[in-house]
């Protein structure tokens, strides 16, 4: 398994701009892959590398939502075979021996890798990871809608199907966004009764035609008013960063609801602790999944039909698909591809 050569976008400092670049891709060490990437999702998550938001070892390549074919892989890596299509998500890679891993948490691992952030990631031709963070990409699902299935989708897909809300139950999405216009399409394919939030009338056709059986324009009424003449949610997913939203958001919960939120808020958020005391509902906070959740996501898609909604962009305007996503204009999710 010798060497490849292949194009990367890198980013050498905290703000810095990105650099476009030609290496050396090695044969992967124990326990690893490589992957030829065909397609990757551009995050609001890849701002953390662009700007420096957590510690970054610089130059450092973005990318978490990643489509791809194993080209080489280790020796010792039993269950992954070079040609097989596979994804990586945000979840990068676990340590197998802390206490939340020996506990079968691995999302929750110590010593967690995150791809783009702890080593290189998808804008790039190919990528070096380990092999437990690999999900298997079914053959009816294309390396476009893959790839923002690996973050967006199973951040989604993965808090619902842990909610506790069973078939039948009012579950509500708030916001209706990258995260959300997936949520709405796997709150409805699961059996929900699915409730869409979002500002304007004009979202109300998209709502009905992502699967929505109800849609509740936020910027007109109070949705959480609005919520309790359903019946009450039992589940409200937050896709949002108001956080002026997420303290209205409690009032819509039905007793014993809860409020999950996948979105960070801009600023720290004020909750009324008497509803959720006298009415045992809970607020908590969901981290995506890991390899085999992004699996079960990605299988859970092509037979359901759920498909993110994309705008693409070849490799070499990777820097522009970046800012088109900071932009808050895509519709929904951006995606690279690299034509390898």
């Amino acid at each position: 398994m010798p060497s490849v050569s292949g194009r990367a976008f890198q980013v050498t400092s905290a703000g810095g701009p990105f650099e476009l670049v030609q290496r050396e891709f090695p044969e992967p060490g124990p326990g690893q892959v490589r992957i030829r990437v065909q397609a990757c999702g551009v995050c609001h998550s890849d701002s953390i590398t662009k700007f420096g938001i957590f510690p970054i070892a610089y130059p450092r390549v973005p990318g978490h939502e990643i489509a791809g074919v194993l080209d080489a892989v280790a020796p010792d890596v039993p269950v992954f075979k070079v040609g097989q299509r596979v994804g990586l998500g945000w979840h990068g890679g676990h340590c197998n021996y802390c206490e939340q891993c020996r506990r079968g948490d691995f999302i929750l691992c110590q010593n967690q890798q995150i791809a783009g952030i702890s080593y290189d990631g998808g804008y790039a031709d190919y990528v070096i990871a380990p092999a437990n963070a690999l999900a298997a990409i079914p053959g009816d699902l294309a390396d476009v809608d893959a790839a923002p299935l690996m973050c967006a989708g199973v951040t989604t897909y993965n808090s619902l199907r842990h909610s506790g809300a069973k078939a039948g139950d009012l579950v509500a999405i708030l916001g209706i966004g990258g995260l959300g216009h997936l949520g709405v399409q796997f709150a409805a394919k699961a059996g929900y009764r699915t409730v869409a939030i979002a500002r304007g009338p004009e979202k109300a056709a998209l709502a009905k035609e992502l699967g929505a059986h109800h849609y509740i324009d936020n910027k007109a009424t109070n949705f959480a008013e609005e919520l309790q003449k359903l019946g009450g949610a039992a589940v409200i997913l937050s896709t949002l960063t108001d956080a002026a939203a997420l303290e209205t958001a409690v009032g819509g919960l039905a007793p014993g609801g809860r409020l999950i939120i996948v979105g960070v808020p801009e600023k720290p958020i004020a909750v009324n602790t008497l509803p959720l005391i006298m009415g045992n509902r809970e607020v908590r906070g969901w981290a995506s999944g890991t390899g085999m959740d992004s699996e079960d996501t990605l299988n859970f898609s092509a037979l359901t039909g759920v498909r993110p909604r994309i705008e693409t962009y070849p490799l070499e305007k990777a820097p522009e698909a970046f800012d088109r996503m900071m932009s808050g204009k895509a519709r929904f999710r951006v995606v690279i591809t690299t034509g390898v």
